[in-house]
């Protein structure tokens, strides 16, 4: 028999190595809204969302002032950050042009609404919500088909 990781396992944070911890900061807490739970030092901190003990690491002990890593390397291509409603997706949209910080890229997966950046150390970073699961695209024998389409980034917004 071959294992089967349990259906309620989940991601439960990410570990990032950045250049410069006050300035991931400035994103990750500044324009995301994400909390600080823990400080260590001046070289890491843990982040979250609800109280959580932490969603995110940021940390500088292999990385401090170090250039971004090459992007057509192996490595991490994205942290998903998944908000639990569609206006939850809108408000983050206008926060992040508010602040004039650039997209990379905004998609309608057919499952999900996805907008794409990049982080201030060029750690690929998506915001998304999840369309109920009765509402994803399917075949005619069940199977997922999932795409990748414009997103309307104005009528997401009119859901403010």
């Amino acid at each position: 028999m071959t294992y089967k990781i349990p259906d309620s396992t989940r991601i439960g944070h990410v570990h990032l190595k950045v250049s410069d911890i006050e300035r991931s900061l400035s994103f990750y807490q500044g324009i995301l809204g994400f909390e600080i739970t823990q400080r260590y030092g001046s070289q890491a901190v843990f982040i979250s969302a609800g109280g959580y003990h932490h969603h995110i690491g940021l940390n500088t002990w292999y990385s401090k002032d170090a250039a971004p890593a090459p992007k057509h390397a192996p490595g991490l291509f994205h942290t998903a950050i998944l908000y639990p409603e569609r206006r939850d997706l809108a408000l983050v949209l206008k926060q992040l042009l508010d602040a004039g910080y650039p997209l990379t890229g905004a998609s309608d997966h057919g499952v999900s609404e996805a907008l794409y950046m990049d982080d201030p150390d060029g750690n690929g970073v998506e915001l998304y919500w999840d369309r109920p699961k009765e509402e994803w695209p399917v075949d005619s024998d069940g199977n997922l088909m999932m795409v990748t389409e414009a997103l309307d980034l104005q009528e997401l917004l009119g859901t403010i």
